[in-house]
């Protein structure tokens, strides 16, 4: 089976299919989901503190994003691996965003890239997708600029800076991206967005009118019993099953009980003849 490609994307909002999206760092996580049918997955910089431990995103470099792409790429076979263009990967020139999308497709395996930005990385995406490298759009909550945003907060809330948003999502269609990540932004605003442009757009924290959404896989698994933002749903409690299982495999070897008696594996019970230290 073919992998899932930008076409694909526009075409199920065309036919108003409902895209879900979700984040995966690993092989065995990438199998689970690619044979879920999940046909966007992405290797998001929020590895840094999904799974490294970084309290932003900022410190994620490229290599972090190529070693975890690949993993994932070998874990799938038909949905689209989107790897994240990291902090300051980009930012610089034109140059140096076609180097950085061109390592994550040719030794990360990627099939497609995101950025954060609006109308300031609209040429960049542009330059990106006429030399032939998909493009995904991140707009609202940037996580990259967390300390510029001062913290994780609701964006475009006022008229202007939700004009600016709409502004952003036009200039970044008109470059070409085939989809846009709206993250924690109004309801209404998305509605808006996502009425106005013929891309899909993937909500995470943005309301239920966007075409698809996007969660990090962690947080609706319940990985981490002490992170509950508003706008994750909890599908499961990994983080007790994980915890009750381990607690349960050292009990039994503190006990003596696992692996299990020696006749069950065709030995002698009988004490062990002691070893002489004499030649």
């Amino acid at each position: 089976m073919a992998r899932v490609t930008p076409a694909d994307i526009r075409a199920m909002k065309r036919r108003g299919e409902r895209i879900p999206m979700l984040t995966a760092y690993d092989y065995p996580t990438a199998r689970i989901l690619d044979a879920a049918g999940i046909p966007l997955i992405l290797v998001g910089d929020s590895l840094g503190t999904a799974v490294l431990g970084y309290e932003t995103t900022i410190p994620v470099t490229v290599e972090d994003i190529i070693h975890h792409t690949r993993a994932v790429v070998r874990g799938t076979s038909r949905a689209m691996v989107i790897a994240d263009m990291p902090f300051m990967s980009y930012h610089p020139s034109q140059e140096q965003a076609l180097r950085t999308a061109g390592r994550l497709l040719q030794e990360g395996g990627a099939q497609a890239v995101k950025l954060e930005g609006g109308a300031v990385v609209a040429d960049t995406v542009r330059r990106l997708v006429d030399c032939g490298i998909p493009v995904q759009g991140h707009l609202g909550l940037t996580p990259q600029s967390v300390y510029q945003l001062g913290g994780h907060r609701l964006q475009g809330k006022t008229e202007a800076a939700a004009r600016r948003i709409i502004d952003d999502a036009r200039s970044l269609e008109q470059a070409g991206v085939f989809s846009l990540v709206l993250e924690l932004v109004p309801a209404p605003l998305a509605r808006t967005i996502t009425e106005t442009i013929a891309i899909p757009t993937i909500g995470i924290g943005a309301g239920p009118y966007c075409d698809g959404q996007v969660q990090v896989l962690y947080d609706l698994l319940g990985m981490d019993p002490d992170f509950k933002p508003r706008h994750v749903r909890r599908f499961a409690n990994l983080a007790e099953i994980i915890r009750n299982a381990v607690c349960a495999y050292a009990e039994e070897v503190r006990a003596a009980t696992f692996p299990g008696p020696a006749e069950s594996f065709g030995l002698d019970p009988a004490p062990a003849v002691s070893v002489s230290d004499e030649p």
